[in-house]
């Protein structure tokens, strides 16, 4: 199996080297590269073409909400997950509507890590279960602007929930492919790009409970 390319950007010189130092010797990744600061996570990357980025969210200069809008951009294949001690809903908004595919807390060990890394390069949306409930305790702030039927809206909430094709094929009692298929239908007619997004749209608009 080809490793997972990882860029970790963090502006704390211990806790860069320490997390690149953990994720290194988990299987199917390697840790091509650090940076201390959105400048040089975009230099890095350009020269580097990782697969995912782990990016800090407050850094000295461009941060990791603007270094994500950047690169979203300039290299929309690579993967974004932001990395952080900040459980706040703020950010959390900010770091999603710039592009990036999830929002981890610190606290996570490095084995739960990989997995969330080589998830994310699958294209599986990942958040911290803790953001997760707060995303889905916030009020609604708008209604749906597309017409979706009940089963997509369905399928819309529990990809809010971070669940993969397989766990909602299982809780609906539908194939997997079937699944696929509704989650691609579901971003086309909402104009999402990916399941993070979605993640964000369903919460806007109130599809997360009261």
């Amino acid at each position: 199996m080809t490793p997972v390319r990882v860029l970790v950007v963090d502006d704390q010189q211990l806790v860069r080297d320490g997390i690149a130092s953990l994720l290194g010797i988990q299987p199917g990744i390697e840790v091509v590269g650090t940076a201390a600061g959105g400048e040089e996570a975009l230099q890095r990357a350009a020269e580097l073409g990782p697969d995912v980025v782990l990016m800090d969210v407050r850094m000295p200069g461009l941060d990791g909400v603007e270094a994500t809008r950047a690169l979203r951009t300039t290299h929309p294949s690579c993967r974004v997950v932001m990395l952080t001690t900040f459980d706040d809903d703020q950010y959390v908004a900010l770091a999603l509507r710039a592009g990036a595919d999830g929002y981890l807390l610190k606290d996570l060990g490095a084995a739960e890590l990989a997995d969330a890394v080589r998830l994310v390069h699958r294209g599986v949306a990942q958040l911290d279960p803790a953001v997760a409930r707060r995303l889905a305790a916030l009020r609604p702030s708008a209604l749906p602007a597309a017409d979706l039927t009940t089963r997509e809206l369905e399928i819309l909430r529990l990809v809010a929930t971070g669940a993969t094709n397989r766990e909602i094929a299982g809780r609906m009692f539908l194939s997997e492919g079937t699944v696929k298929n509704h989650v691609s239908r579901i971003l086309s007619r909402l104009g999402l790009r990916d399941r993070t997004q979605a993640a964000v749209y369903a919460r806007d608009n109130g599809l997360l409970g009261p």
